[in-house]
C-alpha cells in the first residue's frame, strides 16, 4: 500500500476544496487533494450552478425564438421554434468539460497533487484512499474537510426512474411533455421555470403557503405573477405523496386528495451535508445539529482539522465555501484571517431574478430606526429597453435613520443577479447612503436603480 504525508490533506474538489488547494499551493503548502464525488469542481461545476445556469440561459433563449415565431417580439418574426435537448445538454456538458479542464490546470500550476479516490478516516488526519490503482493511505498535519452536500431524499419518493433529483434533471435527453416539481425553493422554481420555457407542463407543489418563503411577499410576487401568467400550475400549502403510474399523489391545503399527472417528478425539497461513508465518526469532531461545528476561524473541535462550505452550515452557497477555502488556507500558512462577512449575498435564478444581501424587511420589523425606500425598475431606461421593466421589479434599500448605514439590499427583476456583487461590496466596506449616492453609476446600467434607491432613501431621487 502506498502511503503519503503531507502538510495539507483536502477532502473534496468542490469550489471549498479547490479554491483551498490552489491557495495552499499559492502559500508554499505541500497539499493533496483527494476527490471522490462529482468531480473537480465538485456539485456547483458538474451538478449544480454552472449546468442549471446554462440550462436556464438556453431556456430564455428557446422562450425568445418561441415569441418571434408566435406573432413576433420587438418587431422580429422567426419560424416555430424547437429544441433537441440532447445537443442542449451536449453544449453544457461541454462548459462543464471546459471548466474542469481549467481547475485542473490550476491545481497543476499550484502544484497541488489530486487524487481521483474516495477517502475513508481511520483518525483525524489519517485517510486511506481507493483509487482504481490501489489504496493510499495518507497521513497531514492539517486535514480541511469540503465534502459538500446531496439533493435530500424522501422515503417515499426515492430518487430512480422517472423521479429525478436536480442532477437527473439537468441530463435529459428530451422535454418532459408533464413535470411536477416537488418542492417551491429556488432549486425547484430556477429548473420548473426554465422546462416552462422549454415547453413542459409544469406543477409545483409546496408545503408552505408560498414559495420561496425565506425571502419576503414583496420579492417573490413577482415570481409568482410570471408563473401564473405562464400557465404554471401552484399547489401551495399542500403535501407530496407517492406516484404510481405516472401519477403524484397530493393532498391540497384544504386536505383534498389529487392525482396529478406527471411524466417526470423532479424532487428539490432541499441538501443535506455529506457526512456519511468517509470516517466522519472517526475524526471526533464536534456536531451542529447535522453538519460540522466550526469557529469563525472555520476550525473544528479537533485541532488542525478545519471544515468549510456546505458540511458546515446555512447558507449552503458555493461562494461561501470558496470564502471559507481561501481564509483556511491562508490561517495554516501562518496569516490572522477570520471568516466573519458582513453578508453572503444569495441569489435566485428565477423569472425575475430575487437577490438578497443583509437585512431584509422580516429582519427589521417593528423597529423605527430603519429608513427603506424602494425604487421601481421600470423607471429605469436600461430595464425597458431590454424588457426588464414590465415585471413588477425593483431595487430596495434598508439603510439606519440614525448614521445611514447600510443595513440590506434586495432586488427582484431581469438581470438583477449581475449587481449582487454591488450590493455586497457596499455592506461589506460598511457605506452609507451618501457613499451610493455619490458613485457616479454609469448611464444606461440596471445599476442606476441602486443609486436611485439610495437618493429616494435620503428623500430626493431623481427620476421618481
Amino acid at each position: 500500500m502506498q502511503q503519503i504525508s503531507t502538510k495539507v490533506l483536502i477532502i473534496g474538489a468542490g469550489t471549498g476544496g479547490y479554491v483551498a488547494g490552489i491557495r495552499c499551493g499559492q502559500l508554499g503548502l505541500d497539499t493533496v487533494l483527494v476527490d471522490g464525488g462529482d468531480g473537480l469542481g465538485g456539485t456547483c461545476l458538474n451538478v449544480g450552478c454552472i449546468p442549471s445556469k446554462a440550462i436556464i440561459h438556453a431556456a430564455s433563449k428557446f422562450e425568445t425564438v418561441a415569441k418571434a415565431a408566435d406573432g413576433g417580439t420587438l418587431g422580429i418574426t422567426a419560424s416555430k421554434a424547437a429544441i433537441d435537448l440532447k445537443a442542449t445538454v451536449a453544449w453544457k456538458d461541454g462548459i462543464v468539460r471546459k471548466l474542469n479542464t481549467g481547475v485542473a490546470g490550476l491545481l497543476k500550476k499550484a502544484k497541488v497533487k489530486v487524487i481521483n479516490g474516495w477517502a475513508t478516516f481511520s483518525d483525524a488526519r489519517t485517510c486511506t484512499v481507493k483509487t482504481a490503482d490501489g489504496d493510499i493511505t495518507i497521513t497531514a498535519e492539517h486535514v480541511i474537510l469540503a465534502t459538500g452536500s446531496d439533493p435530500v431524499e424522501l422515503p417515499f419518493l426515492p430518487f430512480g426512474g422517472d423521479v429525478l433529483s436536480s442532477t437527473e434533471a439537468l441530463s435529459l435527453d428530451t422535454v418532459p411533455g408533464k413535470l411536477v416539481v416537488v418542492g417551491g425553493g429556488y432549486i425547484g422554481l430556477e429548473l420548473g421555470i426554465a422546462f416552462r420555457k422549454l415547453g413542459a407542463e409544469v406543477a409545483i407543489v409546496e408545503m408552505a403557503d408560498r414559495l420561496l418563503p425565506l425571502y419576503d411577499k414583496a420579492l417573490t410576487d413577482p415570481v409568482r405573477k410570471w408563473l401564473e401568467t405562464h400557465g404554471v400550475e401552484l399547489h401551495l400549502g399542500a403535501k407530496a405523496g407517492t406516484f404510481e403510474k405516472g401519477q403524484l399523489d397530493v393532498t391540497t391545503k384544504d386536505g383534498q386528495a389529487l392525482k396529478l399527472k406527471a411524466d417526470k417528478v423532479l424532487v428539490t425539497v432541499g441538501r443535506k451535508p455529506r457526512t456519511q461513508g468517509w470516517g466522519l465518526e472517526n475524526m471526533a469532531v464536534a456536531m451542529a445539529g447535522p453538519f460540522v461545528k466550526i469557529d469563525d476561524r472555520c476550525a473544528t473541535s479537533m485541532k488542525n482539522v478545519w471544515a468549510v462550505g456546505d458540511l458546515t452550515g446555512e447558507p449552503m452557497l458555493a461562494h461561501k465555501g470558496s470564502a471559507q477555502g481561501e481564509i483556511v488556507a491562508e490561517i495554516i500558512a501562518g496569516h490572522d484571517k477570520r471568516f466573519d462577512p458582513v453578508t453572503i449575498a444569495a441569489v435566485c435564478f428565477t423569472e425575475p431574478e430575487i437577490v438578497s444581501a443583509g437585512l431584509g424587511p422580516q429582519d427589521v420589523d417593528g423597529r423605527d430606526d430603519v429608513i427603506t425606500a424602494v425604487f421601481p425598475l421600470m423607471a429605469i431606461g436600461r430595464a425597458l429597453a431590454i424588457e426588464a421593466g414590465d415585471d413588477g421589479g425593483f431595487v430596495r434599500v434598508l439603510a439606519s435613520k440614525t448614521d445611514h448605514r447600510l443595513l440590506g439590499v434586495q432586488a427582484v427583476g431581469q438581470h438583477v443577479s449581475e449587481l449582487s456583487n454591488s450590493f455586497a461590496q457596499m455592506l461589506e466596506m460598511g457605506a452609507v447612503l451618501e457613499d451610493v449616492a455619490g458613485t457616479i453609476h454609469v448611464h444606461p446600467t440596471m445599476g442606476e436603480a441602486f443609486h436611485e434607491a439610495s437618493l429616494r432613501a435620503l428623500g430626493h431621487a431623481i427620476h421618481i
